[in-house]
């Protein structure tokens, strides 16, 4: 079960990469328009907004609050090459091999002040180099790991599956082809949980615009570039990377008003958050009281007693009922004493599917 959602920032040098790492998580992590060569991976935490959890803050007026977070590590930026020791190499990547999605950031920007690594802006070029520099990675690990199977005296029974599974894995990637795109049994599957490739990963694909390719949304290659992702199932978010950093010093009302100017309704993280929680299938539910209203992130289909052991296993296991009301009731009706007169108040069995938005306190014994 996701504790909190885990994602990976990759990309080349110099595509905004951490300016985008700063603007989700205000951790004001070095930025420079010079390739550094450094090895070190940015790591902080983005708080998804969530307008029902600020409408249940204003409700309770609680002590504490706890909105849902993602966590973004930013890696260095990867270039041509790296995975045969070009630049500074790639073994930063492990510190992203457990990540729960990658988001890989590119470049659309034009500025003469900050060269692109290969001369010239071209998004789809530099997405297929990053994901051949992820494929070449997983294949070098997966190459090591046969080598070492095989090199014993004997095949263990245990480790002809994961032989088996390895080679066919490895035989995609040399096709350039992913190997979340394989097709495998769940056995197979259970294999490759071991090693947490990163081309099984999901990816979500953020173009750093400049405003002005922002308003008009045009871009280089954009056509084409949605064509792809399509074809890849991958989702694709537009952001103006160093405006929306401008925007968000500025008071709330004044943002408002320059994300309306740009054509939007939502910020970044904002978009971002709800395209990765689409993408993997992720809901959120609330706990509330004057003592704290926290927002819990969950996978769809989730029953109420597993949705219980989110918050602590001593609930799950002495799970008796759910005491369930649907967020819109208590937005229209504006107290949960209202929700309970109007007999909106309900209590769910173990088997109960949480839904995105519902409000429970979990009756349990132990």
């Amino acid at each position: 079960m996701i504790m909190n959602l885990n994602s990976g920032l990759v990309g080349l040098p110099m595509v905004g990469k951490t300016t985008i790492f700063n603007l989700l998580t205000g951790a004001g992590a070095e930025t420079s328009s010079f390739l550094t060569g450094k090895t070190e991976t940015n790591v902080g935490s983005a708080r998804v907004p969530d307008r029902r959890v600020d409408f249940l803050i204003d409700l309770y007026r609680p002590k504490k609050t706890a909105f849902a977070q993602i966590q973004f590590s930013d890696v260095p930026g990867l270039v041509r090459g790296s995975s045969q020791g070009q630049g500074v190499g790639n073994q930063f990547l492990n510190a992203i091999r457990n990540v729960d999605m990658l988001v890989q950031v590119v470049r659309a920007f034009e500025n003469p002040d900050v060269p692109h690594v290969d001369g010239s802006v071209d998004p789809l070029r530099d997405i297929e180099t990053v994901n051949m520099e992820l494929l070449f990675a997983d294949m070098e690990i997966i190459e090591k790991r046969i080598e070492r199977i095989k090199g014993g005296k004997k095949i263990k029974k245990e480790n002809a599956l994961e032989l088996a599974v390895m080679e066919k894995c490895l035989a995609a990637l040399e096709n350039e082809v992913a190997i979340s795109r394989l097709e495998l049994d769940e056995e197979e599957r259970q294999v490759l949980k071991n090693f947490s490739f990163l081309t099984e990963k999901p990816m979500l694909l953020v173009i750093n615009t400049d405003e002005g390719q922002f308003k008009d949304k045009s871009y280089p290659a954009r056509e084409s570039l949605g064509v792809f992702a399509a074809g890849k199932g991958l989702p694709v978010i537009e952001i103006c990377g160093r405006l929306e950093m401008e925007i968000s010093v500025l008071p709330a009302e004044d943002r408002e008003l320059f994300l309306s100017d740009l054509g939007v309704t939502h910020s970044g993280i904002d978009r971002l958050a709800r395209a990765a929680y689409d993408y993997l299938g992720l809901i959120s539910f609330f706990t509330v009281g004057e003592d704290e209203v926290k927002a819990w992130t969950i996978q769809k289909a989730t029953t109420a007693r597993k949705a219980a052991g989110k918050i602590h296993s001593d609930i799950e296991r002495g799970f008796i009922k759910a005491e369930v009301v649907k967020y819109p009731e208590i937005e229209r009706l504006g107290s949960m004493v209202r929700v309970k007169e109007a007999g909106l108040f309900r209590l769910e069995g173990k088997e109960y599917v949480v839904e995105d938005g519902d409000i429970i306190n979990f009756r349990f014994n132990v």
